[in-house]
């Protein structure tokens, strides 16, 4: 059986060269952008403006499926997880997470992960496999659809965040084909600020992101010495913090950028004081940002949340070190859709609230 590639894995020019090479009008590929992309069209009876030889060609070469959102929940604070089926039968879950003039999606680049942290829900499923570029744009597309026909026509995404499921840069050049195309100006058309990719730490992808587009990095802490972050993230029995930190000192930065260190926060682990020192030791505050990320919790979980004043404590210290410092809000709990709670499977249904979609 022939594979199609993806509608939705193509660039503009890579679709302007595909369409020139099969005798079509290269001009075509804007105009096929413009419906999908900016009009989100996705019927080609509905392309008024692209041939009928082209149409007809697409059905009979080009992957044209989107990936199928089989539930959805909504938490009470607004955010809505999404669980989200490919043509295979394989699924990840999606997270649309609403905040002041922003609408922010979190993308997964895996299904499942291979890198096995402890405090991630995700961790305990391993790796199924990688993501397609289109798969993962897919997830856009397939959810932004689904808000417009559910919540309301002028919904939009605004940030892009990678933190599903899986380690992007495990799944690196899916990930960059699939960053591009966000970033299209006749396609998604977001910005380099608003796309956040985010990675555990694979120094031998690191030192390769001088090669991917400019958006904002994030990596994937939660301690600030080795034997911690041995316990939390086997990765680190390779790439432990000396190496972390030389691959990160040779990544670009353009003026005013700042990496963000993300450090989930777990009860009576990470959150004394010489781990305070520890980031001191490790970080530049005039580079750095630290996102404390007070652990959320899952069934079978043996970690526990610190308790509000044992954070606030931690983020002043910080603070008064002179670093950009910020909790994460806790949103979508109630639904299993908070950081690191993601899981291709419905565990809990008794936990989800207000609306169900079942296919």
């Amino acid at each position: 059986m022939k594979v199609k590639k993806s509608l939705f894995s193509f660039s503009l020019e890579e679709m302007r060269d595909y369409l020139t090479e099969n005798q079509f009008s290269r001009f075509s590929a804007d105009q096929i952008f413009n419906w999908v992309y900016k009009k989100f069209v996705f019927d080609l009876e509905g392309w008024s403006n692209v041939s009928k030889k082209i149409k007809e060609h697409f059905l009979e070469n080009i992957d044209l499926s989107l990936p199928k959102i089989v539930w959805n929940g909504l938490s009470e604070d607004g955010t809505r997880k999404f669980l989200t089926r490919f043509s295979d039968g394989q699924t990840v879950e999606n997270v649309a997470i609403p905040g002041k003039d922003r609408l922010t999606i979190c993308l997964s680049s895996q299904v499942g992960c291979a890198i096995g942290c402890v405090f991630c829900h995700t961790g305990t499923m391993g790796l199924k496999r990688n993501l397609g570029s289109g798969e993962i744009i897919g997830q856009f597309l397939s959810i932004t659809k689904w808000l417009k026909e559910n919540v309301g026509d002028d919904v939009r995404f605004t940030n892009v965040v990678y933190m599903g499921q899986g380690e992007p840069l495990h799944n690196f050049a899916n990930v960059k084909q699939a960053t591009k195309l966000l970033l299209e100006d006749k396609g998604i058309g977001l910005g380099q600020r608003r796309i956040t990719l985010s990675t555990s730490g694979l120094v031998h992808q690191i030192e390769k992101l001088g090669d991917f587009p400019p958006v904002n990095i994030a990596i994937s802490l939660h301690a600030s010495h080795d034997n911690i972050r041995t316990e939390l993230m086997p990765i680190n029995k390779i790439y432990d913090l000396k190496r972390l930190f030389s691959a990160i000192k040779k990544i670009p930065l353009k003026a005013y950028r700042r990496i963000t260190y993300e450090y989930i926060l777990i009860d009576g682990l990470n959150d004394r004081l010489e781990d305070i020192e520890g980031l001191d030791h490790l970080l530049n505050s005039r580079e750095s940002k630290i996102n404390i990320i007070p652990f959320n919790e899952y069934p079978e979980s043996a970690f526990k949340r610190p308790s509000p004043e044992k954070i606030r404590w931690f983020q002043k210290e910080l603070l008064d070190r002179g670093y950009i410092t910020t909790v994460r809000v806790t949103m979508g709990q109630d639904i299993l859709a908070a950081c690191g709670q993601l899981k291709s499977e419905l565990e809990k249904p008794n936990l989800w609230k207000k609306e169900q979609i079942m296919a």
